[in-house]
């Protein structure tokens, strides 16, 4: 089994490959672990808060599979994947120590919704 990085949105994963169609530069894409926690907020309106719907962005669970642009794939120089739960926490904890140095109204959001995350996910 060859590991990959992918990108997700804003999140960043490592795993597998599962199916690659470069005719619609896509790739199905299994998690094994977590990166880079996905941003708080709209994609398309970045760091604003005076949007529709300030969204709040999970982690992709444990062996979901999604489809990614083909372009994001790139090739993991680890011999394995840190365990599930444990790139999770360190994720999601690099991604609150960054927003909690932000003293704007995105960042209060954006910690208000990491709290709530970090509920669901049990630490």
């Amino acid at each position: 089994m060859e590991l990959v990085k992918a990108k997700y949105k804003t999140g960043i994963y490592i795993g597998e490959l599962i199916d690659v169609q470069e005719e619609q530069n896509r790739a199905l894409f299994k998690v094994l672990a977590v990166e880079t926690h996905p941003k708080q907020g709209d994609l398309h309106n970045p760091k604003q808060v005076d949007v529709a719907y300030f969204h709040q962005r999970k982690a992709l669970a444990y062996l979901e599979k999604a489809w990614v642009p083909l372009t994001t794939v790139k090739s993991y120089e680890g011999t394995e994947a840190a365990d599930y739960e444990s790139s999770l926490r360190q994720a999601w904890q690099r991604a609150y120590d960054t927003v909690a140095q932000d003293d704007s109204e995105w960042a209060r959001k954006s910690l208000h919704l990491l709290d709530d995350l970090r509920h669901d996910y049990s630490f």
